[in-house]
Order: structure tokens, then C-alpha cells, then sequence
């Protein structure tokens, strides 16, 4: 790919900005009639907007000579300083550009899908024996995977009803690898328990085969798979065998009767539903995975104003399947994306997507589910902005503060003194913004010291502030009183930092909802009741700061105490510590071994074995 620039003696590599104002004629002289990539940039060199297009030179051109353009469309050319441009091969490999670059950069003027969970998925590795599991994150070619799934719930439920059926092991390869005898999961017979050898290799591959089938939907074919089986074992007098298969098809049987909303002509299918409706967009995807309506989720996009569904739509199903294969089929409403998108979509999954715009039956019914669904969350979510609305404006009369919309709260969590760590949660937009919280690993000189912990983690986000790497809140809250509230207040003025400060403290009574709350500056805490609007955000916003610390402190505490618990044990050095994790595969792996399974490690006996056990799980 080549980049280009609006200045026209740059012809290659990276732009350089104009030091003259912007020359549309002198920029369009120098555009390619290729395919590729746009970027309109201000003169704060901030991207005002991304696009692609077949012929770079006749897309630019068409918003710099053409009358009668939208406001909206009018207002970002005239804010253009300059355009940089990227050549591509295709049109469906500037899609794919054009949407990597929106994510990234999210320019004002594009619609923007955010999307902060990864999608979860079902996976069967390719291990000897299989292992079933949840996964979140990066695909890895060793495995299969289904999915992705709606939500992590629909995958354990998936899981769950797998361990029923096919009794799939679902521990870890460490665990794996080195127990003596079969867990609690062969005792309630959700496990084959091949750990143990209580299955062979062959036979447990015949499982896994069926479990592969039935999360493609091909439910009849693990019917003839286990009526096949069960003869085949019965022909041969295994008669246990044939009673285990027999019991597998029952489970089938009596699963499917009550597990999910059956289809028997799809197995894979997105279905999309945009709709506009109390003048906002959203966009709800009903997922069907193996022939199971699974779930949904509904997308609500940024910078839509003016555009139209289908351009919407577009938008939509080229961001949410940048990272995610497209399922086999989507069902749209009256709405045929491009080919170049189409195209891309197709290449993104390495295989053929189908896409019915007009549905009837029982797709007609989903795609009448997904609109409904989209309404639903449009009316929930305009609901919660009112309330949250309602109560930022009691907050704003409270604190005398007629401007305030963005806070930022802090909390510190520890036990006497260890693993100390230091959330930073933040409320603006009318909601929680959970993609910008923080946490602060801190190491105050004295365990325990709040002050100082407070105080470390205040500095590095003030620090933050300064270099405008996130933005400036209106108002700081701190959890404490006026010795927090006066650290809080030396962090603001190291840095010349002008931003309000409040404290929320336990009252004389420590009572939740009679908490003091301190302004700085003031001499008396300023006591609102409990159902006060404005006081009932701060406790919200304040219990996330406080769940936050502690998620992180317990975790924190929890690495922490297994390394150091190795090392405090008498016989265990350097050597056979290293020799433990490498034997194991690290601390989880050494934690979850039984006695007998330790003293199978390299150098270390069955005395040993059991000291260490004992000292890993007493108390």
C-alpha cells in the first residue's frame, strides 16, 4: 500500500504537515485514480473523518467542488486541513483499512461502533484428549472453536450441557497431566475421566467427534453416530458400553426437548436489525449458533446523526466483523451490503457468507425479534440517561458545580498493608465509563499508610492529566475524609491542576447513607439525605471505585501469597521452585496438584510433597 499526502512534493511515505493553508486544487492535482484510503485531518492534526473509495481522485474531489452538501458534511470541509491518502489493491482491502483506522483513531465525523467486550467462545483443543473450555482473546489455529457467543453465560450453559451429554474433561492440561484418580466430575458423571485412563484415546475421540457435531447443529447425525456405537458395543458383548451410549442418547434426547429455540434449516446465522426510534439508532444482532437461538446484544453508535439505517447497517457490519468471522448466514432487513464489503466479509472468514435481505418464516420471526429487542434497549437505555440525568443535575445544585459532567473517583484497597492497589473509575456521558478505569499498583514506605498509597496514585493520574493522555475531569472524589481530601489536594497543586474535590467519609455512626461528605475548603462536611438524587450517583460511583480496588487487590494479594508461599517453605530453593513451576506449568498448576502428584516432580520426595501441599492449602 502507498501513502500520499495533500502536500505535493510529498509523493511517498509518511505526511508531513502543510506550513500553508490548505490548497484543495494543489491536493486533488496530486490524487490517484486508485483505489483506496482517505484521512481528513484539522489543523490540530486531529482525523476529522476516514472513507474509502474506488478512485481516490474522483471521491476527495466530489466534497471539494460539489454544492449543495449536507450541514453536516459542510461544517467538517470547511475544519479540513489537509487529506492524506492510502493506495490499496482493492476496494475490499481499503473496507478493511478504513475500518481498522476508524477503530483507532474514532474521527467525530464517522459512525462509530464501540464495542469494549471481546466476544466469548466454546473451545475444543487439540490436545491428545480434548479439553473443553471457555475462551476469551485470540484465536489459535491448534484448536476449534464455536462461537462467538452473545455473552459468557451462553457459553457455560453450552458447556454444561456438552459435560451432560458427551462428558468432555474440562480441566486444565497441568491438573491433567498429573492426577492419581478422577476428580468429582467423573464421580457426578460429567467426566469420562481419561486422566486416569478410565477411557481409551480411540473411544473418547468418538465423543469428541459427536460434541463436534452437535455444536455444528448436526444433531440427527450424533443420533445415527450413538445408535451406531451403541449396536457396534452391543454386537461385541460390551454391554457396559452400549449402556453408557444409551445414556448419552437419552441425555440427547431429554436436552434438546428443553435447551434453547430450536431451527432445523440454520445452523450458523446472525440476525440484524437496525432501528431508529425516540430519535436514537441501535442495532441488535440475534445470534443462532448450532441450530440455538443463544442470545443477543444491541450496539448503539456514536456520530449517526443525519445518516440514514442503511448507512448505518453498512457501518455496523463492517466494524463489528473486522475481528470475528461472519457467521455462514446473515439475515438483514431489506438491506444488500455492497460487494466490496460483502467481499471483505467473505476473505475476513475464509469461507462463503450468505445474506438474505427479505426474510420469510421463521427468519421473518427472528428479524422481528431483533427489531423489538433494539426498541427495547433504546426505551431501557433513555430511561437510565433520565435517571442518571436527573440525578447529575441534584449533584450539580448540591455542590454548586452548574457545569459538571465528567468525575473521576478514587479508592484504596489493601489488608494490613499488603498488595496495596489503588482504583480510578469514571463517570461522564451520563453513565460509567468502564473502558477508562484505572488501577495503581502502590508501594507506600510504610504497609497500610492510605495517605501515602492515595497519594502515589493521585500524582501518576494528575501526571496523566498534565500530558493530556485523558482528558480533565470537573470533579474529583475521593473515598475518605479531610486527611485523604488534603493529600488529594497537594496532588492538584504539585501540578497546577484546577479541578474540584470532594471526600466521602463515614459518618460518627459509620452508617451506609449517612456518610460526611467534604468539600475542600469548606470547614463542615456538607450531609445529604439518603435519597437525595445527587447523593445516591456518588454512592454509585463510589461502590464501583470500591468493587474495583478490591477486584484488583484480591488479585493481586492472591499471586502474590502462592510465590511467596513457595519460597517460605523449608527444603524448597530457587532450583526446586523453578523446578515445580516448569514440572507444573506455573503456580495455578503446583497449587492444584495433589501429594502424590508433586512428589512426582523433579527433586522432590513424598516428605516433601506433603510439606508443600500441606502448606499451600492450610486455613
Amino acid at each position: 500500500m502507498k501513502k500520499l499526502s495533500s502536500s505535493p512534493e510529498n509523493v511517498e511515505g509518511t505526511a508531513v504537515p502543510d506550513a500553508l493553508p490548505f490548497d484543495a486544487k494543489a491536493m486533488i492535482a496530486a490524487l490517484p485514480q486508485e483505489p483506496g484510503v482517505y484521512r481528513m485531518l484539522d489543523a490540530q492534526e486531529k482525523t476529522l473523518y476516514i472513507g474509502k473509495a474506488l478512485n481516490l481522485k474522483k471521491r476527495v474531489t466530489s466534497y471539494f467542488q460539489k454544492s449543495g452538501l449536507s450541514p453536516r458534511i459542510a461544517i467538517m470541509v470547511s475544519q479540513v486541513a489537509r487529506v492524506e491518502t492510502t493506495v490499496t489493491r482493492s476496494e475490499a482491502e481499503a473496507l478493511l483499512l478504513e475500518n481498522n483506522l476508524i477503530k483507532a483513531l474514532a474521527p467525530r465525523y464517522n459512525i462509530l461502533f464501540r464495542d469494549d467486550k471481546s466476544y466469548p467462545y466454546l473451545c475444543v483443543t487439540g490436545d491428545a484428549f480434548p479439553q473443553l473450555r471457555f475462551h476469551r482473546g485470540t484465536l489459535d489455529k491448534k484448536h476449534q472453536y464455536f462461537g462467538p457467543f452473545p455473552n459468557s453465560g451462553a457459553v457455560r450453559e453450552g458447556l454444561a450441557m456438552l459435560q451432560k451429554i458427551f462428558q468432555l474433561r474440562t480441566c486444565e492440561n497441568s491438573v491433567f497431566a498429573h492426577r492419581t484418580r478422577p476428580c468429582m466430575l467423573h464421580q457426578i458423571e460429567r467426566c469420562t475421566a481419561p486422566c486416569v485412563a478410565y477411557i481409551t484415546e480411540e473411544i473418547y475421540a468418538e465423543d469428541v467427534r459427536s460434541a463436534l457435531l452437535f455444536l455444528q447443529g448436526k444433531v440427527d447425525d450424533v443420533r445415527e453416530q450413538l445408535q451406531k456405537q451403541m449396536e457396534d458395543a452391543a454386537a461385541t458383548l460390551e454391554f457396559e458400553r452400549a449402556a453408557a451410549l444409551r445414556d448419552k442418547w437419552q441425555r440427547l434426547q431429554q436436552l434438546q426437548s428443553k435447551q434453547f429455540v430450536e431451527s432445523a434449516t440454520v445452523r450458523d446465522v446472525d440476525v440484524i436489525a437496525a432501528v431508529h426510534d425516540r430519535g436514537v439508532m441501535a442495532v441488535n444482532v440475534v445470534m443462532v449458533r448450532g441450530g440455538r437461538h443463544v442470545g443477543d446484544r444491541t450496539f448503539f453508535p456514536s456520530h449517526a446523526a443525519e445518516r440514514t439505517l442503511n448507512e448505518v447497517t453498512e457501518a455496523f457490519l463492517a466494524q463489528h466483523y473486522l475481528e470475528r468471522p461472519a457467521p455462514s448466514l446473515l439475515v438483514l432487513d431489506d438491506f444488500a451490503p455492497s460487494d466490496p464489503l460483502l467481499e471483505a466479509l467473505m476473505e475476513q472468514a475464509g469461507r462463503k457468507i450468505n445474506v438474505t435481505s427479505r426474510p420469510t418464516g421463521e427468519r421473518r420471526v427472528w428479524l422481528t425479534m431483533a427489531a423489538r429487542n433494539a426498541k427495547l434497549a433504546i426505551a431501557q437505555q433513555q430511561a437510565q440517561k433520565a435517571t442518571q440525568q436527573a440525578r447529575l443535575s441534584a449533584l450539580q445544585e448540591a455542590l454548586g458545580l452548574p457545569d459538571l459532567q465528567r468525575i473521576e473517583c478514587f479508592d484504596v484497597s489493601h489488608t494490613m498493608g499488603e498488595a496495596t492497589v489503588a482504583s480510578c473509575v469514571v463517570f461522564d456521558k451520563g453513565a460509567m465509563q468502564n473502558n477508562e478505569y484505572r488501577r495503581f499498583n502502590v508501594t507506600p514506605v510504610s504497609g497500610g499508610d492510605d495517605y501515602a498509597a492515595m497519594r502515589e496514585a493521585l500524582r501518576r493520574r494528575a501526571a496523566r492529566i498534565v500530558t493530556g493522555e485523558v482528558p480533565t475531569p470537573d470533579l474529583w472524589v475521593i473515598d475518605g475524609g479531610k486527611g485523604q481530601l488534603h493529600v488529594a489536594a497537594q496532588a492538584l497543586e504539585d501540578d497546577g491542576l484546577n479541578i474540584a474535590l470532594i471526600g466521602l467519609a463515614k459518618g460518627p455512626e459509620r452508617k451506609v447513607g449517612a456518610e460526611d461528605l467534604w468539600r475542600w475548603g469548606e470547614e463542615a462536611p456538607l450531609h445529604l439525605p439518603p435519597e437525595h438524587a445527587g447523593f445516591q450517583l456518588l454512592h454509585q460511583i463510589r461502590d464501583e471505585a470500591h468493587r474495583f480496588a478490591v477486584q484488583g487487590h484480591r488479585a493481586r494479594r492472591g499471586k502474590a501469597r502462592l510465590a511467596s508461599s513457595l519460597q517460605e517453605i523449608e527444603g524448597v530453593g530457587d532450583k526446586r521452585r523453578r523446578a515445580l513451576l516448569n514440572h507444573f506449568g506455573g503456580l495455578k498448576g503446583v497449587r492444584a496438584a495433589s501429594a502424590d502428584d508433586l512428589a512426582r516432580a523433579p527433586g522432590i520426595s513424598k516428605a516433601l510433597a506433603a510439606r508443600i501441599y500441606t502448606a499451600l492449602h492450610e486455613g
